[in-house]
């Protein structure tokens, strides 16, 4: 179940989709463009895991949030579990991008970012700014002497 959240770079280590770690879900998509739920084409439970953090998303998340379903683990296809068919039919049912992927040979995993970014909104460039910015301490005025 990692969320990779565009807007706050943050990329929690993967949780698998261990139940324990549901509550702490929201602090890392709040707020979030873009989210990518992984499950893993060689098992059927990871694919029924995914489809409950897309709802959770869908149901807790930014409504504009840009929701990738990945399915990883495509070079093992003598092992697939999971139908690209099945995977693409929930995929376009709940209108989310679906794109299958191989960590191992790196297979897709740029497009999936490529198409992840043709879909975040357009904003215009925001000014550079220092993140702390430091102001010049002003003479107090006395009024003594």
């Amino acid at each position: 179940m990692p969320f990779y959240s565009f807007t706050h770079y943050c990329f929690p280590r993967d949780t698998a989709g261990q139940e324990r770690y549901r509550s702490l879900a929201p602090m890392y998509y709040r707020g979030a463009s873009a989210a990518v739920v992984v499950y893993d084409v060689t098992n059927v439970d990871s694919f029924s895991g995914a489809k409950g953090w897309v709802k959770e998303l869908q149901r807790r998340g930014d409504p504009n949030v840009v929701i990738a379903l990945a399915g990883n683990k495509a070079d093992l296809e003598s092992r697939r579990k999971v139908e690209f068919e099945e995977a693409n039919a929930y995929a376009e049912e709940n209108g989310i991008l679906h794109l299958e992927t191989s960590a191992k040979n790196a297979n897709n995993v740029k497009a999936l970012f490529v198409e992840i970014a043709k879909k975040l909104p357009k904003t215009p460039p925001q000014p550079e700014r220092e993140a702390f910015p430091i102001m010049p301490q002003q003479q107090e005025k006395s009024n003594c002497c």
